[in-house]
């Protein structure tokens, strides 16, 4: 994603998460607002001030449209306003709500929030950005399911495109997010462990999710390393601040550069050229997904602790499909709520 800011250290989650949060998921609660009726759904998630996370709201919002769901979306007023989303969820615990979706800002600022609505039985669904698995279960803030991308595999599937378009090899480098965080640590350690051995990583930086920084990165990359051809960047927005860097040193289309995300800007750029691919994510999917676990606990079932939310590819070969289908996956993907639902 994303300018996605997250607490827990990369090792940390890396070691616990799906253990974790097996562990603190064991089966949803039963909703208390509606016994055996429709859910009540309320949503918090990050700030709308990213497109991603204008897609999840659209997600969750059109779901609950059609399922005929009361729904309320709650969003925090930018990436990084811990507190106040942890207030707007505390605002909401009150409310006759069953079901809460949560996507924090960080590993631990809802944790007390969401114990207090599991102590009333509530069904807390994760999605998108994981609760850090050792303090909800300290605190004892059980969640039913988790919903998110594989960062490791979206990881993985880039340098697999990487591989296939340095066939001889070459050497690349690896733009990263904000040092420490989780997703990027996820999204390079998927790619470095996935190239293969033709293809060598001389130089690994980070440009805090942002364009302007990711460009002067990558400029002064270019600069130390000129036989460079390839970058592989953690989103789509350093992703395109590193396609300027690379055409201002007049080597667009001999420097190779896949991103993640499938943001609208990036699948133009892909189908331009600009960038050689994007590993698209869809938070519109795991908002809807979001809302289909929480009608799926409505009706009695016991959720899987862990769900994967669709990943693509996207080249220039399939961009024109995807910009098509946008903000919906343009591939067919597994949701495994729909059978619990009868979807």
């Amino acid at each position: 994603m994303t300018n996605r800011i997250r607490a827990v250290s990369v090792g940390a989650l890396a070691l616990v998460a799906v253990a974790g949060l097996a562990a603190c998921g064991g089966g949803a609660p039963a909703p208390t607002a509606v016994p055996g009726g429709p859910p009540k759904v309320a949503a918090v998630i990050k700030g709308l001030d990213n497109p991603f996370f204008q897609a999840m709201q659209k997600g969750i919002e059109d779901n609950s449209a059609t399922a005929g769901l009361h729904t309320t979306v709650q969003a925090a007023t930018s990436v990084t306003d811990t507190t106040g989303q942890a207030d707007k969820l505390t605002g909401l615990a009150g409310q006759d709500y069953s079901c809460y979706v949560v996507n924090p800002i960080s590993g631990t600022n809802l944790v007390q929030g969401i114990a207090q609505l599991a102590s009333s039985g509530k069904t807390i669904v994760n999605i998108d950005s994981p609760v850090d698995p050792a303090a909800a279960q300290a605190a004892n803030a059980k969640i039913a399911t988790y919903i998110g991308t594989d960062n490791v595999a979206a990881g993985r599937m880039a340098a697999q495109e990487m591989g296939k378009l340095l066939p001889a090899g070459g050497k690349v480098a690896v733009v990263g997010g904000i040092a420490g965080d989780v997703t990027s640590g996820d999204r390079i350690q998927g790619f470095t462990g996935g190239v293969g051995p033709g293809v060598q990583v001389v130089q690994a930086v980070a440009a805090d999710w942002d364009r302007q920084q990711a460009l002067t990165q990558a400029t002064n990359v270019l600069q130390a390393h000129p036989d460079v051809t390839g970058f592989f960047v953690a989103n789509d927005d350093m992703g395109l601040g590193v396609t300027r860097a690379v055409a201002n040193a007049g080597k667009t289309g001999q420097v190779h550069v896949v991103s993640v995300d499938g943001n609208p800007d990036a699948l133009a750029a892909v189908k331009s050229g600009e960038l050689a691919a994007t590993v698209a994510q869809y938070p519109y999917a795991i908002g809807e997904m979001g809302v289909d676990a929480c009608r799926a606990a409505a009706s009695g079932a016991t959720l899987p602790a862990k769900v994967d939310a669709p990943v693509a590819l996207v080249t220039k070969d399939n961009a024109d499909k995807a910009i098509a289908a946008t903000p919906k996956p343009f591939a067919s993907y597994t949701n495994p709520f729909t059978s619990l639902i009868g979807k």
